[in-house]
């Protein structure tokens, strides 16, 4: 999986360094978790695994440098080392290879392996969009806040685990508030691409529809104006 890249975190602080900072309990790990900005919103999502002495981060490609960055920034005076590992990630549906880790999000997502086995011939987009599985660089992006787009399901955050960068506002959206927008499958009559905004029949719009396999599509909505009449570029779209 070239489109994915390894951190390592090393050194006697390591699992207070992250616990601190990530929206999972990091004594459960494997597990997977996300950083927050101090307004509660999406910075990076990644697996942490534990390995021999450190842990592993497992990070989309076009993230690993910022969150290095980032977690160095936060390191201070923790005895805590940050570098990259040069083993290759794999997943996969099938027999788990010796070493591999189920993948925590959800049993319906195989496999994952950091230098062991190789990757099948799955459409990982299909099953994403089959059970709502936001990606980096599409459903999720910088205004993106974990509740509306999924976490709690997947299994992305501890809301007893204490205090993490965002904690507050992420424990607000939980406890106080009804979430108003948020991630749904849809059935599309056609494909669009992915960032098309979704009108509603008197033309506002009502959220927009990313990744798509099978005339079905992962959309943001804005649950008040879920209704008839959608369309995407002209072609209709309603919520399974």
């Amino acid at each position: 999986m070239t489109e994915r890249r390894l951190l390592r975190v090393t050194g006697p602080e390591r699992e207070d360094f992250l616990q601190g900072l990530v929206t999972n309990d990091v004594r459960r790990a494997p597990v997977y978790a996300a950083l927050l900005t101090p307004q509660g919103k999406y910075l990076a999502d990644f697996f942490i695994i534990p390995d021999g002495d450190g842990f592993l981060l497992d990070v989309a490609a076009d993230q690993a440098d910022d969150l290095k960055r980032r977690l160095t920034m936060y390191k201070l005076r923790a005895k805590v080392a940050i570098e990259d590992d040069p083993r290759q990630v794999s997943r996969g549906l099938g027999p788990a290879p010796e070493g591999a880790i189920a993948d925590p999000r959800d049993p319906a997502l195989g496999w994952r392996g950091y230098g062991v086995g190789e990757n099948d011939s799955t459409d990982w987009d299909a099953v994403r969009v089959a059970h709502l599985v936001p990606q980096a660089g599409l459903e999720l992006g910088p205004d993106s806040y974990i509740l509306e787009m999924g976490f709690e399901r997947l299994n992305g955050v501890d809301f007893r685990k204490g205090c993490y960068v965002g904690q507050e506002v992420t424990a607000r959206m939980k406890h106080k508030t009804e979430l108003k927008k948020g991630l749904r499958r849809v059935l599309l009559e056609g494909e669009v691409p992915p960032g098309t905004p979704i009108l509603m029949g008197d033309g506002r719009e009502a959220g927009t529809v990313y990744t798509q396999a099978g005339g079905q599509g992962v959309a943001y909505l804005r649950f008040d104006r879920i209704g008839e009449g959608m369309t995407a570029d002209g072609i209709p779209v309603r919520v399974e």
